[in-house]
């Protein structure tokens, strides 16, 4: 057996969803020559591998892992010296994200500050472009030191190499399991101003006289994350989850009006690429019944943040996994959106689901076709309510902060 190789290791501490069985072997990797040792034993023992962050994007088997879990604890960072109002900016893959973000705003360097209070390694940003609050990693991101289990060799990726979308790289799509993240460069602006793009940090600093600093909005975005439950507190149940475990579905304006038509009260969005409309999961989530501080056995949503599903108390993968198949179907029959989850299952393919107690479904409202007017019957103990089309945007709070539904 290697000296870099444990067995038997439960993985539950190492999540923040305090979930997952048995990992058969587990290895921490602070070198190259590490890395190398423990994928031949893989290769050579016919073993599935899996690169383990910091747990705070993943939902492990209650069966654990049958192969050999990869665990980044590489450190460093080394700042270039500004050009052209430029520095790049690299650090090892083992890094605490969040302190990471700190030490660059420290340094008055802009292009991740709204980045703050995300959990995880700095060599998971590229993977899932991390994204929140206004800014994307993809947008900072020059390049990407990593192994190449195919050519057995380490290579440097540039940004176009990575294809980033929304929440995809090829890390996690097409080349998923290839590539082990060493190192990322990202270039920041010197004396650059902070990004302030979304709205409840637009609503936070509308009173102040002067401008924001960086560290304003580090601390804003800190401040407004904990209120969501997206700031991960050990002693507090209510955050302990995997973030938001619900992508935003993007669909087409076709199908966003048809949602549109069949609702009482105005939908909120926003525009996405290729004239599509992005909803938020939030929303969609709450309309189908499940609101803040749902609860069902040991699972349950946060009271602070619709998306962050939680582990209560001693909860199992399978519980969860039901849980989550419950708010799917009913989001899916509800409005015909199949939600997608965030974080990455790990040997739930052949996981038994426990059986959760119904959902009191909520008043139907009657689906009407796009040329259908408005007015039609809806079946809901409502007030009477002006319709769409005349009434004012003043006269529509959810129309107006729709935008507090995105994270």
């Amino acid at each position: 057996m290697l000296s870099v190789i444990r067995k038997n290791v439960r993985l539950a501490p190492y999540t923040t969803l305090r979930i997952g069985g048995i990992a058969r072997y587990f290895a921490d990797i602070d070198r190259e020559d590490q890395l190398c040792e423990a994928l031949n034993f893989a290769k050579e023992n016919d073993l599935p591998v899996f690169v383990l962050g910091s747990g705070s994007n993943v939902l492990f088997a209650d069966s654990g892992f049958p192969g050999v879990i990869l665990h980044p604890v590489n450190k460093g960072i080394t700042f270039q010296n500004p050009k052209y109002g430029e520095v790049l900016v690299t650090a090892a893959a083992g890094e605490d994200w969040d302190q990471f973000v700190a030490q660059c705003v420290a340094r008055d360097l802009a292009g991740l500050e709204c980045l703050s209070g995300i959990p995880g390694l700095v060599g998971a940003t590229p993977i899932q472009n991390v994204g929140a609050y206004g800014q994307e990693v993809s947008e900072t991101i020059v390049s990407v030191c990593v192994f190449d289990r195919k050519l057995e060799q380490v290579i440097e990726m540039t940004n176009a190499d990575c294809r980033f979308g929304y929440r995809t790289s090829i890390f996690n799509t097409t080349e998923r399991d290839r590539y082990f993240v060493l190192a990322v460069t990202y270039r920041l602006k010197h004396h650059g101003a902070p990004t302030i793009r979304y709205a409840d940090l637009q609503k936070h600093f509308a009173d102040h006289a002067a401008p924001p600093t960086l560290q304003d909005v580090r601390e804003a975005v800190l401040k407004i994350r904990k209120s969501k439950g997206m700031v991960i507190i050990l002693s507090d149940p209510d955050c302990q989850s995997a973030g938001s475990f619900f992508k935003n579905p993007i669909v087409s304006a076709e199908k966003f009006a048809q949602i549109e038509a069949a609702t009482v009260e105005a939908v909120p969005h926003f525009p996405a690429a290729n004239a599509q409309v992005k909803i938020p999961a939030a929303w969609l989530i709450e309309q189908a019944g499940f609101h803040k501080g749902y609860t069902s056995g040991r699972v349950g949503i946060s009271s602070k943040h619709t998306l962050a599903i939680i582990n209560r108390s001693n909860a199992t993968a399978s519980e969860l996994v039901a849980f989550v198949k419950q708010i799917q179907q009913q989001v899916q029959e509800r409005f015909g959106i199949a939600l997608e989850p965030e974080p990455v299952w790990v040997g739930l393919e052949n996981q038994p689901v426990v059986a959760l107690p119904p959902v009191l479904p909520k008043p139907e409202v009657r689906l009407q076709k796009i040329e259908e007017k408005v007015e039609a019957t809806v079946s809901l103990p409502l007030p009477l309510k002006p319709s769409r089309r005349t009434r004012k945007p003043e006269h529509n709070p959810l129309k107006i902060e729709r935008k507090k539904w995105f994270e």
